[in-house]
């Protein structure tokens, strides 16, 4: 393929990303069970997050999950708490029922109305900063009675896409485009040199660029620096897998510039 017909194809392939990108933010449905405790939270949450000119949450399945097993734990046990013993942390819970996610956070109450559960979040400093933290963007919600008595579980996230080698490359190809290079290649060369962790692979670029992040809609601001410099005339990009521990998931990339 040609270096003009295979910069081509990664400008179809940034507009097709564009379409996709934002549904494939979270594997999850579009909301909570329509009339249920937690859909009532839901809308709860996000009216108070709009208010203050933030964005609303997206209702993620994985978290939801997390936060009806932690929420039977507190119905079994009759109380409140983060975390039972013999109970993985939140992120492990979480990472284990398939979210992906780069910070974590939950919010617990127990109440006799879903009402007064958000109010008594809102009431509380460090709950309704889980509420109105702008960088949580996904929620999932569980609501359990005992009783007279609600028990409920908010875990939040700043939710992580699930995208593939390919995706990658082409979202972080597009960021350098933007930033002013027009030459960009998508190269084995460069995935293999992300693999190696240091060094290059096959030919000697004039500098190699890596990176890891939770999110590639932007590079960091040194890396944008250097394109910008005006000293290279094309990049090729490479990904591969990063490592995740404790359910913190993030992208590893390597860019090389000539």
């Amino acid at each position: 393929m040609s270096a003009t017909l295979r910069r081509l194809t990664i400008l179809a392939a940034v507009l097709l990303l564009t379409l996709l990108l934002i549904p494939a933010l979270h594997a999850a449905a579009p909301g909570a069970p329509s009339g249920s405790p937690e859909s009532v939270l839901l809308a709860a949450a996000n009216r108070d997050r709009v208010a203050n000119g933030l964005p609303s949450l997206q209702w993620d399945n994985a978290l939801a999950a997390a936060a009806r097993k932690h929420a039977l734990r507190m119905v079994q046990a009759n109380t409140l708490s983060h975390q039972f013993p013999g109970e993985p942390a939140l992120q492990d819970r979480a990472m284990q029922l398939g979210a992906r996610f780069s910070m974590i956070a939950e919010n617990v109450a127990e109440g006799p109305t879903v009402m007064g559960l958000h109010t008594q979040w809102m009431n509380s400093p460090p709950h309704r900063a889980n509420l109105l933290d702008p960088q949580l963007n996904a929620v999932g919600m569980a609501v359990m009675q005992s009783g007279n008595i609600l028990f409920a579980v908010q875990d939040f996230s700043a939710a992580v896409p699930q995208l593939s080698l390919e995706e990658q490359e082409t979202q972080v190809a597009t960021q350098i485009v933007a930033n002013g290079l027009r030459e960009v290649s998508i190269s084995p060369d460069a995935r293999k040199t992300c693999e190696l962790g240091r060094g290059w692979s096959v030919q000697k670029p004039a500098s190699v660029a890596r990176f890891e992040a939770a999110d590639l809609t932007r590079l960091p601001g040194e890396i944008e620096h250097t394109i910008q410099s005006g000293k290279y005339h094309s990049a090729a990009v490479g990904a591969c897998n990063a490592d995740v521990t404790s359910g913190f998931a993030r992208f590893r990339v390597a860019i090389l510039l000539y």
